[in-house]
Formats: C-alpha cells, structure tokens, sequence
C-alpha cells in the first residue's frame, strides 16, 4: 500500500474546489429539471451515518417560487436569488430515522433514535448539512456552479416551503452558470498551522 493516494488530476481539483468560485452573478441560463435529477442520483451516494441520508432538498426554479421566497431573503441576497436560475433550500428531516428500514437493514437503527428526540434531530443537521455540501461538491462537477447563503429568514422559508413536511431549513444555494464577470476578489484562507493539528 503507497504512503500517499493518487492525486486527481489538476482539472479536477481546480474544478471542484481550487478554483471554484462562489457566485453572485448569473449567466441567463436555465438548468434542465433533468440536471437537476442527476444532481440528486450524484450527492445522495456521499456517506451519512448508517446511511440515514436525511437531507431534503427544495429546487425553487419558477417565477412564482421565487416570488413566495422573496420576503424570506435579506436584502444582499435578494436581487443575486431572483438572477440565479434555482435557488435550492438544504433542509433535513428530523424524522429521517423511519427510512433506516430500508435504508440500514443490517440492525435495527431506527430504535437507536425513537428513544432521543435530541439525538435524533443532532443527527439529522449534522448528515443533512453534510449532504448538503455533497450538492455543491456534485454540481460543479455536473459544470453548475454554486452560490450558498445563510442570509435569509428561516421561519418563513419553513412556513412557506416546508410546513406539509416536518423538514428544517439549514441554507439556501444558488444554482446555475455563473457571470465571472461579477465576481469579488478571492478572499484569503487560513493556513494549516492555524486552522489544524496533528496529534
């Protein structure tokens, strides 16, 4: 067994994350409801714990679903959200656990959360944020580019979108072909010796 893995190779990396840009700005572009589908076939294959695959994901593509997100989104984040081509709400379901049948057969996982209601909506942020992050990860690679947000009012998203649901809103993300013309500089990152240990 090598010491170190085998890189990927330089495009993908760059693609992926090195350089990847968040966005703003917005080609006029539409995004295919069939990319969209194989967006999801793609980041629901990252691991989550027992594969409980909490996330859930809201693909606001229409006029009119914008129109209802718009009083749920601060003022910086409205004209780039009415620009972009879909805007995704990166929810979780607290209940995800009654999936764990068919989704963990090897035990009887779902037992391990209906006695824990804490441990049960932990569970369900922490893996529904990590697939989340799997969406963005799975769609620059499909050549979407991405533009993730926190400014918005996640009581109403909730109320708007997903009261029928149970589902709790985590982030938005903006989704699309990105206008590098509107880019910001690229902000600084903090070094390995600050931001991690080796023990």
């Amino acid at each position: 067994m090598p010491d170190t893995l085998q890189a990927p190779d330089a495009d993908t990396l760059s693609r992926l994350f090195l350089e990847a840009r968040s966005h703003n700005g917005w080609q006029d572009r539409k995004v295919p409801d069939d990319t969209l589908r194989t967006l999801w076939d793609t980041l629901k294959m990252g691991p989550t714990s027992a594969n409980c695959s909490p996330g859930r994901f809201v693909f606001i593509r229409s006029e009119e679903g914008k129109e209802r997100l718009r009083p749920a989104l601060s003022g910086g984040n409205l004209d780039k959200t009415m620009a972009a081509p879909v805007c995704v709400i990166i929810a979780h379901d607290p209940k995800s656990y009654e999936h764990l049948p068919d989704l963990f057969p090897h035990a009887d996982a779902r037992s391990w959360f209906t006695g824990s209601d804490d441990l049960a909506r932990e569970t369900a942020f922490r893996n529904g944020t990590l697939m989340g992050a799997y969406l963005m990860i799975a769609a620059r690679a499909l050549g979407l580019d991405v533009g993730p947000m926190s400014g918005f009012d996640k009581t109403k998203v909730e109320e708007i979108f997903l009261a029928e649901t149970g589902w709790k809103a985590n982030f938005l993300c903006n989704l699309g072909y990105g206008d590098a013309s509107k880019l910001y500089d690229r902000l600084p990152r903090l070094g390995f010796d600050t931001a991690c240990r080796l023990v």
